[in-house]
């Protein structure tokens, strides 16, 4: 299968956080949240102290019988009973009551006590394969065999969904305005509802995204692995590839780990579309997650590797025209390899895309007419504890690029207060 990583030529290798190598767009903020002060509550596996390097999670991890039974959940207004799925709703209460459609929260609460995990998906409204990933995980666990309890937002951005769009009605990227602001722009106050009324119950945090405008990823996570609880966290996947990034400001897993709460980005495939084989990749992941914390048992039989660490960069075009890719998803390249060209129409000229490094094709652009300095390969090269330590070279490092982030797009203006309207409406 194209998405299988090569985590078994490296299960041994360990890594440890190190340089970012990526940055995304600055968007103010207005309104802080209250951090936790403690590591969260009620997860069965052991964290590393801080500093220490965590060692992947043992294949044969079962769940802990109980020794009590759950108490109730409350949630939205709501109390969910031990061993039950509920669908719950959200809503910012923003819009006009008479038209106002709640955001659908799927609520699964185990028998067992255990962590609250959070799953969101389609933050951006274009982005599909969260939104299958998150309803196979919810409908595939049994609640009378869970320790703990998942939360499941398929859906986030109801508003962008209805229109196929990445965007919210008025035009901001959600992902951008985390944790909110109640006296914000339309964005930010969706943003502050959602992270106040739900994330802020949950003691992990998994975010699932896709490639954006036209491109897509190889199935791989993105942390901040300088916080160790983020790291052991990352090593509850199995063989999923991590790139080590905080997150920018704005976004809901640097938001939500600013908060005390452990959050990860899952990115797998490209938007518009349904990619199963990206969707199975995602929910093993998922499952391999939820059988290492102790959360629910996974009956399977392979074995599960460590994940393997990269420090990564995109290529970009040096003239605009049809770009044709020489290589796929996961193929292995060569420093100085041909990844692609890009092909003037009508004088036939031609720029080669060449690899910067030897590395992977962790994502890429979808063929298509590009422009120059357009982002098309994006290769990640297998590094070390020590690599990882060390600073990357400025020829490799891409320091405006982040999957969940508009890969290529320019940063929005900054504004000093995020009460300033900070996309002024302008024809599109």
């Amino acid at each position: 299968m194209r998405y299988l990583l090569p985590a078994l030529l490296f299960g041994l290798l360990l890594a440890a956080p190190g340089q970012a190598t990526e940055t995304e767009p600055d968007e103010p903020v207005a309104e802080s949240v209250p951090v936790r002060t403690s590591e969260p509550p009620r997860t069965p596996s052991s964290e590393p102290a801080a500093g220490a390097t965590a060692s992947a999670p043992a294949a044969t991890t079962t769940n802990p019988a109980p020794e009590e039974s759950a108490q109730p959940f409350a949630l939205l207004n709501s109390t969910i009973a031990p061993g039950t799925l509920r669908t719950l709703h959200w809503s910012p209460g923003l819009s006009m009551s008479s038209l106002n459609t709640p955001v659908p929260v799927l609520v699964a609460h185990g028998a067992g006590p255990g962590p609250v995990m959070c799953l969101t998906a389609a933050i951006h409204g274009d982005e599909l394969n969260g939104i299958e990933i998150v309803r196979r995980v919810l409908h595939q666990v049994e609640p009378e065999d869970l320790n703990g309890t998942l939360v499941g937002m398929p859906i986030v951005n109801l508003d962008g969904f209805r229109r196929a769009s990445r965007y919210m009605s008025d035009r901001r990227d959600l992902n951008r305005y985390f944790p909110g602001n109640p006296n914000g722009s339309y964005a930010s106050r969706v943003a502050h509802s959602l992270f106040h009324k739900v994330i802020l119950h949950c003691d992990y945090l998994l975010d699932i995204h896709t490639g954006s405008f036209l491109r897509t990823n190889l199935p791989q996570l993105r942390g901040d692995l300088k916080n160790p609880m983020i790291l052991a966290f990352s090593r509850h996947f199995g063989g999923m590839g991590v790139l080590h990034h905080p997150g920018g400001s704005g976004t809901l897993r640097r938001a939500a780990a600013d908060s005390g709460i452990p959050a990860i980005v899952m990115e797998t495939g490209g938007p518009h579309s349904l990619d199963q084989e990206a969707v199975a990749h995602g929910v093993k992941g998922i499952k391999n997650l939820l059988h290492n914390l102790g959360m629910h048992k996974t009956m399977r039989l392979w074995l599960i590797p460590q994940p393997v660490f990269y420090q990564s960069t995109w290529v970009r075009s040096n003239q605009g025209g049809i770009m044709l890719s020489q290589v796929e998803l996961n193929e292995k390249v060569e420093k100085g390899q041909l990844l692609g060209r890009v092909i003037d129409p009508i004088t036939n000229t031609s720029s080669d895309i060449l690899s910067p490094l030897d590395g992977i094709v962790l994502g890429r652009a979808f063929d298509q007419v590009v422009s120059p300095g357009f982002a098309t390969f994006h290769i990640g090269s297998i590094a070390t504890e020590e690599q990882l330590a060390q600073p990357i070279p400025a020829a490799v490092n891409e320091p405006d690029l982040e999957s969940d982030s508009d890969a290529g797009m320019p940063p929005p203006p900054a504004t000093p207060a995020e009460t300033t309207d900070p996309y002024p409406e302008v024809d599109s």
